[in-house]
């Protein structure tokens, strides 16, 4: 099957109804927000669904004119079952799979939808290609957010520039969001953990950067979720520095972290949420790289504030540049982030905070 406009929603939005599938992550799920904005702004008349994890609606479940059927994958079968029946008695114009997971794939199949638009053949894995009877336009070299915006192109949604999100949140969560800032002064945030240990920069150049932000006269801040290896990584960062004047980690809800990343002056992390919900709300971001391509994963408006090793950690284990290889392939390795210096990234923070202050 090749890609086709869906030239019957192309034509006359009012009343059509789109069913969107995309999971998890929180990083992936910030970069989807941007097209379903885009598509809300667009198409002011369409009737949106979007099918999501658990923990990711969290984040996006104030955004009006969107309804949202929760995903819990953890719980297998019954999730499919519970979305069969939530979904049974609709009928979607267009499905947009934007999750190639088998699991996603899977589920997929109780969604009953007159166009199912898929990933392009280069894009499809995991049998992602059976689900489909469309697909996006091929495309070369691409952010993981334009790959989104392509399920908005085969829908005819005219573009929207610039790439914007529309993300609120309640009045007590900006309330305090405020309070926060208006305690800490100006302030940068270190959100140093990402969901694998291999993802993330050493915890004693973590303290060495937040002391050169310090020593500008700024606040450092850590953030993180509630998981063991982010309470591990704070509590040894910690342990390397007295300079750290709050730690968040595992105490906010999403809502909240958001807020502190919008009022920051700058957020540095490896490839993990924060980074990308920094993004959303216009905080610069320092993201650290070495096993993915930031071109494809970065921070979407900050791909020139990266730390990135992945072209060097690429080039020396597979023998040749990332351009001559697949899109998206992973540096492997538990060391590679030692690879960024302490001097790069302070480098990155100069370029921000002093030469644009």
């Amino acid at each position: 099957m090749i890609y086709s406009r869906f030239s019957a929603l192309e034509s006359d939005s009012v009343g059509k109804k789109i069913c969107i599938m995309r999971l998890s992550a929180i990083g992936d799920v910030c970069h989807a927000v941007a097209m379903v904005t885009r598509i809300r702004t667009q198409w002011p008349d369409a009737h949106i669904t979007w099918v999501i994890g658990k923990v990711e609606y969290q984040l996006v479940k104030l955004i009006p004119d969107v309804r949202f059927v929760i995903f819990d994958k953890r719980e297998g079968k019954d999730a499919v079952k519970k979305l069969k029946t939530a979904l049974k008695d609709e009928s979607f114009d267009a499905l947009l799979m934007m999750q190639v997971a088998l699991r996603a794939n899977l589920a997929s199949r109780v969604i009953n939808a007159k166009t199912r638009i898929g990933f392009d053949w280069a894009r499809s894995k995991e049998l992602h290609w059976l689900f489909a009877n469309k697909r996006v336009a091929a495309r070369k070299h691409a952010h993981v957010l334009d790959g989104f915006m392509d399920f908005a192109d085969a829908l005819g949604v005219p573009a929207q520039q610039p790439v914007s999100w529309d993300i609120p949140v309640s009045n007590d969560d900006s309330t305090w969001g405020q309070q926060q800032a208006d305690a800490l002064g100006t302030y940068v945030v270190i959100a140093p953990a990402a969901s694998k240990a291999e993802r993330n920069w050493l915890p004693e150049r973590y303290a060495e950067v937040a002391e050169y932000a310090s020593s500008l006269g700024k606040k450092v801040i850590l953030v993180g979720g509630p998981g063991e290896l982010d309470r591990r990584t704070a509590d040894t960062i910690l342990s390397h520095t007295q300079v750290i004047v709050e730690d968040y980690t595992g105490k906010t809800s999403l809502h909240q972290l958001l807020m502190l990343l919008k009022h920051a002056e700058l957020v540095i992390a490896p490839d993990t949420g924060p980074a990308h919900m920094a993004t959303m709300v216009g905080t610069p971001v320092i993201g650290l790289y070495a096993h993915s391509n930031p071109l494809r994963t970065g921070p979407y408006k900050d791909i020139n504030n990266t730390c990135s090793v992945y072209d060097d950690c690429i080039s020396e284990q597979k023998g040749k540049p990332w351009q001559s290889l697949a899109w998206g392939v992973r540096a492997k390795g538990s060391d590679l982030m030692q690879k960024i210096t302490i001097e790069s990234v302070i480098d990155k923070i100069d370029k921000i905070l002093v030469i644009n202050s």
